[in-house]
């Protein structure tokens, strides 16, 4: 998994997307602080081409789950949300 730590804002976080790891860090700030409600304020995770698109071909729900925990350290471990990841 990437170090979203030391990561960039402009790195993109879902590549279906296009969303970057600035707007998840903005929605956590915004109390977004669940994989379902970062799906619903950003759009991220719901674009079910992570095979195609993603060049580490996974899903994003990982590396939101992780930056929540990195920013208010309780992430969740919904299910994959994905298409390509049930």
């Amino acid at each position: 998994m990437k170090d979203w730590r030391s990561a960039p804002d402009c790195d993109i976080v879902c590549y279906c997307k296009g969303v970057s790891k600035a707007s998840i860090v903005t929605a956590i700030a915004n109390g977004n602080n669940s994989l379902d409600m970062i799906r619903k304020s950003t759009a991220a995770c719901t674009g079910g081409n992570c095979k195609e698109l993603n060049p580490s071909g996974k899903c994003c729900s990982p590396d939101i789950t992780e930056l929540i925990n990195i920013y208010i350290g309780n992430g969740d471990s919904d299910k994959p949300c994905c298409s390509c990841c049930s």
